[in-house]
């Protein structure tokens, strides 16, 4: 077994199949982060031709489109037909229709199998994956998903895994301006922001998006677990997927707008949910709330 891509996501993963018993050869662009899973039992590769040398399953955890074809482009091209490739990553259709054919030239397999969750829903045991292409080859790489988390959606036979994972980001992504609001809202009258997040929590709208986003919230933690940059490329993404299709998203597009400026404001490594500390500042609550507490001195 092997992995490629080392991040936040592909760290947690790799350490979910070594707990399996899996034996794993990882590669990473920045040798330090394979070390490390070394020093826990896998075999490290200095490249990708190496690893896939190695292995006849190959998973992919990349960070964007450009990193995506790079390396499944020298994966499909050393290896040997029949490795099955599996792609992990959030990335365009189109790129992942091009890779596609380049493994069928080249005679090797190809799932596309995105995720949904953070590091920590790794770690807990609970990743979504959502996953297209033949059933043979999603019969076969099913345990070794299923070792990672134990859901596995199976969307069709293409790129419809790509289409199903954009969706639900740009959901997220949503989700996360709306929690920001309501919680702005809740500010300016003086409502307990834990109080506020607690009611969500509990009510028609208690997703666990909610609740696993209301301790951050409540103790402004906006350390990453899906940086502000990343679903901005993500929201882009699914917005061009519309303009191929020709289909508008009137909020998704709106969504980008806010994404953008939060980003413009400094917060492109801080989790998403930081929107909520750009919104408070644009609204002025922040000098506000340090008025209270200058007050409270006194």
């Amino acid at each position: 077994m092997g992995l490629i891509g080392l991040g936040n996501m592909g760290t947690a993963i790799a350490e979910r199949l070594l707990e399996a018993g899996y034996p794993l050869h990882v590669n990473n662009r920045t040798p330090e982060k394979a070390e490390a899973l070394g020093a826990l039992g896998a075999e490290v590769a200095t490249t990708p031709e190496e690893l896939v040398q190695q292995v006849d399953v190959v998973l992919t955890s990349l960070a964007n489109d450009a990193a995506f074809e790079d390396v499944t482009g020298r994966v499909i091209a050393a290896a040997r037909p029949g490795t099955l490739l599996v792609d992990m990553s959030t990335v365009s259709p189109d790129a992942s229709a091009r890779v596609a054919s380049l493994a069928e030239i080249s005679s090797v397999r190809y799932v596309r199998a995105p995720v949904s969750g953070n590091p920590s829903v790794v770690r807990a045991g609970n990743l979504s994956f959502i996953v297209s292409g033949a059933d043979d080859d999603i019969d076969r790489v099913e345990p070794v998903i299923r070792a990672i988390g134990p859901t596995v959606h199976r969307v069709g036979d293409g790129e419809q895994a790509r289409i199903v994972k954009l969706a639900i980001n740009l959901m997220i992504a949503g989700l996360a301006q709306l929690m920001s609001e309501a919680l702005v809202l809740g500010e300016a009258a003086d409502v307990p922001r834990a109080a506020l997040l607690e009611v969500m929590g509990s009510s028609a709208v208690g997703a666990p998006f909610v609740k696993y986003k209301t301790e951050p919230l409540v103790r402004d933690d906006f350390s990453a677990t899906f940086t502000t940059a990343l679903m901005e490329k993500d929201i882009d993404l699914a917005l061009a997927a519309a303009d191929e299709a020709g289909v508008e998203l009137p909020l998704t597009r709106e969504m980008k707008s806010h994404l953008h400026a939060a980003i413009e404001a400094g917060y492109a490594d801080d989790d998403f949910i930081v929107l909520f500390q750009h919104l408070r500042n644009a609204s002025g609550l922040s000098k506000r709330s340090e008025r209270h507490d200058q007050e409270v001195v006194r």
